[in-house]
């Protein structure tokens, strides 16, 4: 069996000052747990190999490119963003004059577009949630599957936010909740009648006292069991596994909203996004639909014209 090689340890003299510049981005910043914990590894991997990024120069950082070759393009961008923000960290506190990660080019990357389902997928989905959640004596676990799809789909939220959501935070005369999503920014987020329905209907089998809408065990569901739970529901809708995921549901919430005529800027904000580029990209998913909305709708069909 090959061995693995072990990632090098940072240099002693760039730890103190990894940890400085990720405890500024967390308080000051207010950076996610999960981005601490990505640029923590970026930068003490790449302390070890240059033997220490304090000193390093831009040539020393170029010799990085080597080390990250079989890596996706978005993964070197994310290792370079920490290393630009840490060498601008070092400059504000005057422990460098220069960021010589300035002078390693980024690679080129295109972003991804989205997976998605069509309607019928999502009507499909819901025909099954709503089948098993029906009856006079349906299961705990289905009545919980139909709120958290309602919740899911209907208001385009995070896994993280949606299983981390707090018991009251539904209300049944409400049509909206307000959450902090990432780099601890409020956001209103609208909650549809059938999804209030669905939440107060799996509310009442939630003990009093427990602090979230979602429990498991001593804390909330998590993350992966949600993401188990909706591709077990995808199954028996007929959607293959790979192409079903919460982020997936999210993705259609906001695209099937654009395609029905969503402002742009009002998708922006209900889906958290801090920079409009990154929700601009349902506009390419979307784009099927615009061409076929130009050939239907465009003036020149109603004056008849047609091909030379």
């Amino acid at each position: 069996m090959a061995e693995v090689a072990e990632r090098p340890q940072a240099h002693p003299g760039d730890a103190p000052l990894i940890d400085r510049y990720l405890e500024m981005l967390s308080v000051e910043r207010g950076a996610a747990r999960n981005t601490i914990l990505a640029y923590r590894n970026d930068l003490e991997a790449a302390s070890g190999e240059v033997r220490g990024l304090a000193q390093a120069d831009t040539d020393a950082l170029r010799t990085l490119s080597e080390h990250w070759a079989a890596l996706a393009p978005s993964s070197v961008a994310r290792k370079l963003s920490a290393l630009r923000g840490f060498y601008a960290f070092l400059e504000a506190e005057g422990l460098r004059s220069d960021n010589p990660a300035s002078g390693v080019a980024r690679p080129g990357q295109r972003r991804p577009l989205p997976r998605i389902l069509s309607h019928e997928e999502v009507r499909r989905l819901f025909d099954v949630a709503e089948a098993r959640a029906g009856g006079e004596h349906p299961a705990m676990h289905d009545i919980r599957m139909l709120a958290l799809l309602e919740l899911l789909y209907g208001s385009g939220l995070r896994a993280t936010e949606l299983v981390s959501l707090p018991r009251n935070a539904i209300h049944p005369d409400r049509p909206f909740l307000i959450l902090k999503g990432k780099g601890g920014r409020e956001r209103l987020v609208p909650v549809s009648d059938r999804a209030r329905a669905a939440a107060a209907k799996w509310a009442v089998h939630v003990p009093t006292g427990q602090p979230w809408l979602f429990p498991s065990g001593k804390s909330h569901l998590s993350r992966v069991r949600l993401f188990q739970m909706v591709r077990a529901l995808g199954a028996g809708a007929g959607i293959a596994p790979e192409r079903l995921s919460p982020h997936v549901l999210r993705h259609a919430f906001a695209t099937h909203l654009l395609s029905g005529g969503a402002d742009l800027r009002a998708l922006q904000s209900m889906l958290g996004h801090a920079d409009i580029g990154t929700t601009q990209i349902y506009t390419h998913v979307d784009s099927a639909h615009l061409v076929e909305l130009v050939n239907r709708r465009h003036p020149l069909v109603d004056l008849g014209r047609t091909r030379p």
